[in-house]
């Protein structure tokens, strides 16, 4: 994909011919206005599917870890069990419901579309490293006359920020990287994510080397997002499968 992003012409066709790469297909896709308005909509609907699902995602994971209140183990059991059934199975429900409420063509209908598809494995996520947290701090805080938001705020929150990193990270990176929704959801072109105006543009015209271009450029927002969380997303994914 990158010889033919970076080799001249628009064949699909891999020659390996480094002396004769050029940057033409990158300057070509950062000059479409297209390009640029699809980068919006995907960076805004990323960020507030991820602002959200942390919202939702991160109290009720401390509920489900710290409580045990009446259906405790039946929802814990339905939110793993969501996670069985394949996506596409939501999409006519999601529609009919996103149409009825008017947020076809908006952010607005992605971004809760996204978080509620998320949010089982961010809930699941989250209680697994707040069992790590030992209760015997929150205990020691109440003791010295710290309240219940100020035990979460103060003491569990700052102990887990690698397993909210790599939650916040789950959430970015599905909403970023998701096609099908946002077909059906956006028939606006101007209301298109990356992945959905990827795809219209082989159709329009079999420009290779313009897609592998953008495809190399849509891709890059992740590998950056990786390096710089691989420390938390190591210590998150290990530490939050394992209690004690």
């Amino acid at each position: 994909m990158i010889d033919v992003a970076l080799s001249p012409g628009q064949s699909a066709s891999s020659g390996m011919d480094i002396s004769s790469w050029t940057l033409n297909h990158f300057a070509s896709v950062l000059n479409k206005s297209d390009f640029w308005t699809w980068v919006g909509n995907s960076v805004a609907i990323s960020i507030g599917t991820t602002l959200l699902g942390l919202m939702l995602a991160i109290p009720a994971g401390y509920a489900f870890s710290r409580h045990r209140f009446t259906g405790h183990g039946a929802m814990m059991f339905s939110l793993l069990l969501v996670q069985m059934f394949p996506g596409v199975i939501i999409l006519v429900p999601y529609f009919m419901v996103m149409k009825s409420l008017g947020l076809l063509n908006t952010w607005l209908g992605l971004i809760l579309a996204y978080s509620v598809t998320a949010l089982p494995f961010c809930v699941w996520m989250l209680k697994g490293w707040f069992d790590t947290v030992p209760v015997d701090l929150e205990e020691a805080a109440a003791l010295d006359g710290c309240g219940q938001f100020g035990i979460f705020w103060r003491i569990i929150l700052p102990l887990s920020l690698p397993a909210i990193a790599v939650t916040a990270l789950f959430s970015f990176l599905a909403a970023w990287n998701e096609f099908l929704l946002a077909l059906m959801f956006n028939q606006s072109p101007d209301m298109y994510t990356l992945p959905v105006g990827l795809a219209f543009s082989i159709t329009q015209a079999q420009k290779w080397g313009d897609f592998a271009a953008m495809s190399l450029l849509v891709s890059l927002p992740v590998v950056i997002l990786f390096i710089i969380f691989q420390k938390s997303l190591i210590q998150g994914l290990s530490s939050g499968g394992v209690k004690g």
